[in-house]
């Protein structure tokens, strides 16, 4: 398994939003997360990179494995981990430097003086970074233009492919298509798509349709706790849990 929880719980001071969560994604995998606003779905997915604890009020209990290992032991480096595990949120966030500055920063903030790549091995590192989020061929003569120009969409892809030198393991998506029109939405799930397998992929949604296309094992929450975790397709044709069924199929959420 790429990620496992078991008995899960977190605190936002004294509101519980997750209930002894036990959760294992698969790696290789496109893992769907669904559930009604407030049901714990981003909450669940920042645990596996601990970005909750950006909130000096939250308290969580129980583990959180990534690749075996417990990223809520002691002796876990909040930067390895981010290093290993990394996030893509609801709107592109790109910095504003250049596009060739974007793809290079988390790879230049993690090597430091450790590793002095050449000019030319940058080069292939942005080159390479660009081609696979499919956005190679659309900015390689722009690589000097400040990265908040490009359109939202060649943003949200951009945003991935900066994760990418890095080497993650994991890539946690929260709603990367909430802000996107419906022809940049499929150009996100295209690319997400092209990277499932080289990467395991959770993903946050509200919208049906696209958890259903775009993943391979979709898990819906319900008040913090988890209600199913399925196939995709046996969610939505065959859902176990009255719960799962009424969502799925818009009685309330």
């Amino acid at each position: 398994m790429a990620i496992r929880t078991e008995k899960l719980s977190l605190w936002y001071g004294t509101f519980q939003a997750l209930f002894d969560v036990d959760f294992e994604v698969k790696r290789g995998l496109i893992t769907a997360l669904i559930g009604p606003s407030g049901c714990g779905k981003s909450t669940l997915l920042r645990c596996v990179n601990r970005i909750n604890e950006r909130w000096g009020y939250v308290r969580t209990e129980g583990v959180v494995e990534v690749q075996g290992h417990n990223v809520y032991d002691a002796s876990v480096e909040l930067a390895q981990l981010r290093k290993q595990v990394g996030m893509v949120f609801q709107r592109p966030n790109p910095l504003p430097i250049s596009v060739r500055e974007n793809i290079l920063f988390g790879y230049n903030l993690h090597t430091g003086s450790k590793q002095k790549a050449s000019k030319v091995d940058k080069e292939a590192i942005v080159q390479r970074a660009l081609e696979e989020v499919l956005l190679w061929d659309t900015v390689k003569d722009k690589l000097e233009r400040k990265a908040t120009e490009l359109s939202l969409e060649e943003q949200q892809k951009l945003c991935i492919a900066r994760l990418l030198p890095v080497k993650p393991e994991v890539l946690l998506m929260d709603e990367p298509c909430s802000a996107l029109d419906p022809k940049a939405t499929a150009a996100v799930e295209e690319l997400i798509w092209q990277l499932r397998g080289d990467y395991t992929i959770l993903i946050v949604t509200h919208n049906m349709a696209q958890a259903r296309r775009a993943s391979d094992e979709c898990a819906f929450m319900l008040l913090g706790k988890l209600v199913e975790h399925t196939a995709t397709e046996e969610m939505f044709v065959t859902p176990q849990h009255r719960e799962t069924a009424d969502y799925i199929e818009g009685r309330y959420g």
